[in-house]
């Protein structure tokens, strides 16, 4: 990270941004880590097991270009404090379906995960957008990297804690010890999240160092102006190629994030043979790697592009490399230890991390006025994916008995999203409105 000299309150909001991402993806794998525990609880197949794994998708998705509008007009501390409040409140509630009858279980479950993936849906268009206000152009890399590091620290951290939690006191408990430590952060972000203009112990020197260097410090409530409705803003960003081949690219990559939230410690568990405890520890290590990868990722393209190098260059570079890498997970078919599985996963997820700079992307190419609302079409692009990898592995599994047939599908959108980036993504330069 570059050193302190112009002052660090831009750091503090980055932190908080770092801890309420790490608690939502983790709330998102929650049932990824509850899931074999349940299914056999429940006596449900690999098929239904989808189906409730991708609920939260299907309402992520409907979610996030209303969340990036609302983050547009009414500004992102309020939204973003009153959907981490609902989305924690709801994750807890999971913790109680057990009191309901047997019959009203599932469903319950798949309509709480929906509600779930709703409340959620404006974290990342918010963290885009607060990223973009607080932070110059050569360090948004990086402080995208961090923030979205904690998908990766997530599970390294929640995983093994949270398998010991349903080895020793069931499923249940995970959602409740997940839902209360969201509603605990509520409070602290109130106090910290502000934004450049207004926040209480900003120096001027740093407020200076942010605006000179290309941050959007006057990323306020935007209310579009009469003669352009929110229809034809989304009409302008998809006929962009560059955006378009981000959002395409988006969509590739989460079938790779997705199956690490929803199906990997049930492959672990049922192909691998591991204990539910054992699944968690082997998770955390690829989500260490992918932490690792993140960051580093994100300091080698702020590092290209202080060098001198052209922002496309210090954007695409990284991402095709990572994503290139991340496509070694379909060795696992061959594996027959569990640690050579591990392994390539911990390879292929430091890959992925590396590579994972779509959203600085968005803070780059989106036009000033409606960061949000191209973050939000980013996002909805991106959590397709959440939808159909989850039921696309539950079948192939399924029909096939094996994850071998899963791996591959999921290798295989690395690649595709390696291509995306490298021959539809154009030149790295921002949209300008004409209002």
């Amino acid at each position: 990270m570059p050193v302190f000299k112009h002052g660090r309150v831009r750091y503090s909001i980055l932190l908080m941004l770092f801890l309420v991402t790490s608690v939502t993806f983790a709330d998102r794998s929650s049932m990824s880590i509850a899931g074999s525990a349940l299914q056999a609880d429940l006596g449900i197949d690999a098929v239904t097991l989808g189906y409730i794994f991708s609920a939260f998708g299907w309402a992520y998705v409907i979610g996030q270009i209303p969340g990036g509008w609302l983050f547009d007009r009414f500004g992102a501390k309020r939204v973003y404090g009153i959907t981490l409040f609902a989305w924690s409140l709801l994750t807890l509630s999971q913790g109680f379906v057990d009191l309901l009858p047997l019959s009203w279980t599932v469903a319950t479950l798949f309509l709480l995960r929906l509600t779930v993936g709703f409340a959620a849906a404006p974290c990342f268009p918010g963290n885009a957008r607060i990223i973009a206000a607080w932070f110059p152009a050569t360090e948004r890399a990086t402080a995208t990297a961090v923030s979205a590091s904690a998908q990766y620290s997530a599970t390294a951290v929640f995983a093994p804690l949270m398998g010991w939690v349903v080895q020793t006191f069931g499923w249940q408990q995970v959602f409740i010890v997940l839902g209360v430590f969201g509603l605990l952060l509520c409070v602290l972000w109130l106090k910290v999240i502000h934004s450049p203009r207004s926040h209480p112990h900003i120096s001027e020197a740093e407020f200076t160092h942010i605006e000179s260097g290309g941050g959007l410090i006057d990323l306020e409530p935007h209310k579009p102006g009469a003669g352009r409705s929110q229809w034809r803003y989304l009409g302008l960003l998809l006929r962009e190629r560059t955006l378009l081949g981000v959002y395409l690219g988006q969509y590739c990559n989460n079938a790779i994030t997705y199956f690490f939230l929803t199906w990997f410690p049930v492959y672990l568990i049922q192909a691998r043979g591991m204990t539910m405890l054992g699944a968690g520890f082997a998770a955390a290590l690829p989500a260490i790697s992918g932490f690792v990868g993140s960051l580093l990722g994100g300091l080698f393209s702020d590092g290209l592009l202080r060098r001198g190098h052209s922002l496309t260059l210090a954007r695409k570079l990284p991402i095709v490399c990572g994503l290139l890498l991340s496509s070694s997970m379909v060795l696992c078919i061959y594996a027959e230890s569990d640690a050579a599985v591990v392994g390539l996963m911990a390879l292929a997820f430091f890959g992925k991390g590396f590579g994972s700079h779509g959203w600085t992307l968005v803070a780059d190419t989106s036009p000033r006025q409606i960061v949000g609302l191209s973050g939000g079409l980013f996002n909805t692009f991106g959590n397709l994916a959440a939808i159909t990898t989850p039921i696309v592995v539950g079948y192939l599994v399924s029909r096939t008995g094996s994850f071998d047939l899963a791996l591959a599908y999921v290798a295989l959108n690395a690649l595709l999203a390696a291509l995306c980036y490298l021959f539809l993504v154009g030149r790295i330069e921002r949209v300008e409105l004409d209002d």
